[in-house]
């Protein structure tokens, strides 16, 4: 059956556009220019759909848009951009690149949960963006129609795919961070497993991993944690990813916002997986069973939620990893003392369930936030955490009463981190889940019936089938999606086209999820101006036929890990590579008070630019991991860079070349990790705001 590509104008959802708002603004960009903007707000009469224009001054318009996506639309998602600004100004970069903005809520009060049609995301998006050509046309005074470029990171990236796959509403899109279809809920349930089983072992993962590191991650582990750790690599998930719990932050992502829609489609799952063989809660044995919890209280005392302030729809929460957070009932600093509470020295505590028994709350079900216990005596406190899909907290909490049951219970939470093992795909080209298959590709695990559409708030697979240019960006420590899925996308769309020759990867070393340039310390950076250039490549791809840089070169291997091409030369796209070394070393012995020569040698792939800066600090100290899995580092956050390093410049054939050397020296014993941070930038211009591209690199110092 032939494909039909998807046009808005056909549409009769989309045919009376209403503008309710028309001003003109300014922006003030991180650079210091100032750019008028006019502002237009409006909706598609008789839908839920909103949209929000911004249209640069005639002078400043190169005859282009620019569309941002956000994962999880909500209601005003059309003016979620407006507060960002410094380089995270969607809205001001666009405005600088000659083009005008487009932001919708994609007619959504909620991206889970009622009666919806996924499509609608895309739909509307498409819908918004004709008619925006339409208001371009009429305010330039012209008959030009403008190039349109649409992106979006994570659920954004699925939107974005759908957007040029199944219309020819953009001429080119950038999703970044992107997964595929069967990436969700599998890629947070196992990463929220791995955080359960691995929760012990963090720091020797880390310290193995880390500059001057043994390179053996497995090294010290238990069977169980061993297992857990090649299982959860097999599936694409980054080792060098779990820096952040072995820093003892551990984030479940999505999983409050994707659990209850698991449960809705396939409720009987978290019954099967205790009772029936074939599933680790079977297991008496299992790490699954030993964390369980199942415990009755009572309530002594309750403390209700504080009153938080509206948030204003200006003000962001639109980005990859917070634009889910819209959807959570918050805690706001309530509390129970509870009579007794659950005993022992390696509780499993995340995702803890407090079911009301009994009382006017009965059946009510609120997330445990933080469990603290009396010294001595055997109750304690108990904080309510933010959820999705549970009670609302001030309502429920009104109706508590001391002496209330309640239900404490991790079952649900543990059962989900497991749904990946029974979810294998048919597709066979998905070889994360080759583990789970025997040699004639058939599940070896039991298997749950396939979800009746992706779980990707789009309505649709991905097919391959792209309608115009695309470029995207891919984390290679992403910690909420396996940097597989864009070799699997590539590989849809050579599939389908026979090509892809419109299409570009480039993967970005030490760059996590996140898209927000305060992102990054002395482990990781953001990918964020790589984004920015991305789009100024792909417009100038679109409109004058110059070719992007050439895609990143990498194989798949067999442990489902991305392995980039390690000759720059070879290796092209978009990120310069920086070496660190301590006296030639990756990991150098000294004594206290011994000098360090640190030297920094900088490759920028071909035509990809010039190094703009080099930052450096050895001020990292390090705990070193101990048997009970204490943190391999006590440092976490922005970190403050000690110094910019000058550098010279160089050329090695095609490929831009920077060199720096600094010495330093350590007065105490201890291990200490040093740090380089670099920027290159397309032209060689360290001004630039939007497009400086990051990268980083670490040694090990030793000092007796």
């Amino acid at each position: 059956m032939e494909k039909i590509i998807y046009d808005p104008s056909q549409d009769p959802r989309f045919s009376h556009p209403v503008i309710d708002r028309d001003e003109w603004k300014e922006r003030y960009l991180p650079d210091g220019q100032t750019i008028p903007y006019r502002y237009m707000h409006g909706y598609f009469d008789g839908t839920d759909v909103k949209f929000a224009f911004f249209f640069p001054p005639a002078d400043r318009y190169e005859n282009r848009f620019q569309q941002y996506l956000s994962p999880f639309p909500g209601p005003d998602e059309e003016v979620a951009s407006i507060g960002h600004t410094g380089a995270e100004d969607r809205i001001g970069f666009a405005l600088r690149c000659g083009a005008y903005y487009v932001e919708t809520n994609m007619g959504s009060h909620s991206q889970f949960g009622g009666n919806r049609d996924d499509r609608l995301t895309w739909q509307s998006s498409a819908a918004a963006a004709e008619y925006s050509r339409e208001k371009a046309k009429e305010i330039y005074e012209t008959d030009q129609r403008p190039y349109g470029y649409v992106y979006g990171g994570s659920g954004g990236g699925y939107k974005s795919m759908a957007c040029i796959e199944n219309t020819r509403a953009w001429d080119g899109a950038a999703p970044y961070v992107i997964g595929s279809p069967v990436s969700l809920p599998n890629t947070i349930t196992m990463h929220v497993q791995g955080q359960r089983v691995l929760r012990n072992a963090f720091g020797k993962i880390l310290d193995a991993l880390d500059a001057g590191g043994s390179g053996d991650p497995y090294a010290g582990l238990s069977r169980d944690e061993a297992d857990m750790l090649r299982e959860l690599t097999g599936m694409g998930f980054p080792p060098l990813a779990w820096y952040l719990e072995a820093k003892g932050v551990v984030d479940p992502g999505s999983l409050p916002v994707l659990m209850p829609g698991v449960k809705r489609m396939d409720p009987e799952y978290f019954t099967d997986f205790w009772t029936k063989p074939g599933y680790a809660g079977s297991d008496p044995e299992s790490s699954s069973s030993r964390d369980r919890i199942v415990f009755r209280t009572h309530v002594k005392t309750v403390h209700l939620p504080e009153k938080s302030a509206e948030r204003a729809a200006e003000d962001g929460l639109n980005g990859v990893d917070d634009a889910w957070k819209k959807q959570l009932a918050e805690g706001n600093g309530a509390w129970l003392e509870l009579e007794t509470l659950p005993q022992g020295g390696n509780l499993y505590l995340e995702g803890l369930s407090m079911v009301f028994q009994s009382g006017g709350a009965k059946g009510a079900n609120l997330l445990m936030g933080k469990m603290m216990h009396y010294a001595g005596r055997d109750g304690g406190i108990v904080t309510i955490g933010s959820a999705y899909g549970t009670s609302d907290v001030g309502e429920t909490l009104a109706k508590v009463q001391p002496g209330d049951e309640i239900l404490l219970d991790n079952s649900d939470y543990i059962a989900v981190q497991s749904y990946y093992r029974h979810q294998v795909p048919e597709d066979l080209s998905f070889h994360a889940w080759d583990q789970f298959r025997d040699e004639n590709g058939k599940p070896v695990t039991a298997q749950r019936p396939p979800f009746p559409v992706p779980f990707t708030g789009v309505g649709v697979r991905q097919d391959g089938d792209i309608q115009g240019k695309v470029i995207n960006i891919q984390a290679l420590m992403d910690e909420s999606t396996c940097p597989w899925c864009a070799d699997w996308w590539r590989n849809k769309i050579i599939e389908t086209k026979g090509t892809d020759a419109d299409h570009r990867t480039y993967f970005m070393e030490r760059c996590m999820h996140g898209d927000v340039n305060a992102l990054g310390n002395y482990m990781v950076v953001n990918y964020v101006g790589a984004l920015r250039q991305a789009l100024i490549d792909l417009s100038a791809w679109v409109e004058k036929g110059e070719e992007p840089l050439k895609r990143t070169a990498y194989v798949l291997g067999e442990d489902g890990q991305i392995h980039p091409e390690q000759d720059v030369s070879k290796r092209f796209g978009i990120q310069a590579i920086p070496t660190l070394r301590a006296n030639g070393e990756k990991c150098a012995h000294v004594k206290a008070g011994e000098c360090v020569r640190f030297t920094v040698d900088v490759e920028v792939p071909e035509n990809a630019g010039d190094v703009t800066e080099i930052l450096f600090s050895q001020a990292e100290k390090a705990q070193m991991p101990t048997d009970a899995g204490a943190a391999a580092h006590v440092t976490m956050g922005r970190e403050i860079w000690e110094k910019a390093l000058p550098f010279e410049k160089g050329v090695n054939g095609a490929v831009h070349t920077a060199h720096a050397e600094v010495m330093g020296s350590y007065e105490k014993p201890g291990t200490y990790f040093a740090a380089v941070r670099i920027a290159s930038q397309r032209r060689g211009d360290a001004s630039d705001p939007f497009t400086q591209v990051l990268n980083l690199d670490r040694v090990r110092v030793i000092v007796s």
